[in-house]
């Protein structure tokens, strides 16, 4: 015969205060994770929208990133006319010789200064970005000193907003226009004319990267390989997700010491719960005797208390994800290889907060079990005996 759960709903109600300070602390323990969980997920999702499987970004052989890579006209002219490039509107191949550099921006969040990147690219490069949109003001003109700032940049950077002035390379640049890369690290650029960029940066002849689009997926691994074997490009190739997903590496500091942090404190929480379920096994030794005069077996005792620890730490596990939801949303950055920051939101999923709540049951199960086995093993008449 089972006790019903009604039973172990009231004896939490009972013990409120008990209850609702073991429940805060597990959920201190889930929030914690979660934070860390929804932080790394924002940054893969925002990564993951920023590339295109068909479009392949070339640096010069042994560069991790664009700002460290040279990438001459001449290279850029062999390139564009391989075999396998799609082409545009206006029949020419789909390629794009760029040039990165970073500027210093003050974040309206911390008063810091932090480095932006900035990229000049060709008109084809606004074609091979299809995703990104103007949702304010206009793109930049060609030959001109003027920028395209992404929207998490201009939320977050007063120095961007439109109608506003940088100063980098020779002279001021205005800021004529908002573009919208949903959630894509495109958001967190400025775009502007490469002619002009690179005159600035006095890198007309040595840029930084090209980006070329593939027709197809299978004509993209060919064309990859295709330039990583050319002798006379000295260039090293790579899809854009692969190049986006490396970046991700940026991130597994932050991980890993949320990760262990959130560990320490789950074995905090499990003794917390351990302790909660022993003393709730002491002061019932008499109920516990009483049930078992009433019939019920060793068995129905020990999954009883087991039970309530385990519904104990899921309320804790609820709170947690409660505690957490706010941060859904938010804008933060991190650094990227480019030693610029890319902005991306916290995302709290349901898969992650139902992972939050598995957790916590997990939690009450292991501190749950030693003190419902303890509760199984009362003798009746001892049990009946204690105060």
């Amino acid at each position: 015969m089972a006790i019903p759960i009604a039973y172990n709903l009231r004896n939490l109600v009972v013990r409120k205060t008990t209850t609702l300070m073991t429940a805060f602390g597990i959920a201190l323990t889930v929030a914690v994770l979660l934070a860390v969980l929804a932080l790394i997920d924002g940054l893969k999702t925002t990564l993951a929208a920023s590339g295109d499987p068909l479009q392949i970004i070339v640096l010069r052989k042994g560069s991790e990133s664009e700002i460290v890579s040279n990438f001459s006209r001449t290279q850029f002219q062999d390139l564009k006319f391989k075999p396998g490039i799609a082409t545009g509107q206006d029949g020419q191949p789909l390629a794009s010789l760029e040039v990165v550099t970073v500027v210093n921006l003050s974040s309206s969040e911390t008063g810091q200064g932090t480095n932006v990147t900035v990229r000049g690219l060709q008109p084809a490069g606004l074609e091979l970005r299809r995703g990104v949109k103007i949702s304010k003001g206009r793109w930049f003109q060609v030959g001109h000193r003027e920028l395209v700032v992404g929207k998490s940049t201009a939320d977050r950077y007063p120095e961007a907003a439109i109608g506003k002035t940088i100063r980098f390379g020779r002279g001021d640049w205005e800021i004529v226009g908002v573009m919208d890369a949903g959630r894509g690290a495109q958001a967190s650029e400025l775009w502007g004319d490469l002619n002009q960029v690179g005159a600035d940066l006095q890198r007309q002849e040595v840029l930084s990267a090209a980006l070329v689009r593939a027709t197809d997926s299978v004509t993209a691994k060919a064309l990859v390989n295709d330039i990583n074997n050319d002798q006379r490009l000295n260039m090293n190739a790579q899809s854009e997700t692969d190049y986006y997903a490396a970046q991700t590496t940026s991130a597994a500091p932050i991980e890993y010491i949320g990760i262990f942090v959130a560990v320490i404190m789950a074995v905090g929480s499990a003794f917390a719960a351990m302790n909660t379920m022993y003393a709730a096994v002491a002061r019932r030794s008499r109920e516990i005797g009483t049930l078992r005069v009433l019939g019920f077996s060793k068995g129905s005792i020990l999954v009883s208390f087991f039970l309530e620890s385990v519904l104990l730490s899921g309320l804790g596990g609820v709170l947690g994800c409660l505690l957490v939801l706010p941060l859904n949303g938010i804008t933060t950055g991190i650094g990227n290889s480019n030693f610029s920051e890319t902005a991306f939101n916290f995302h709290v999923s349901p898969q992650i907060m139902m992972f939050g709540i598995l957790f916590a049951v997990v939690l009450g199960a292991v501190g749950g079990l030693f003190p419902a086995s303890n509760a199984a093993r009362k003798e009746i008449l001892t049990a009946l005996r204690q105060i």
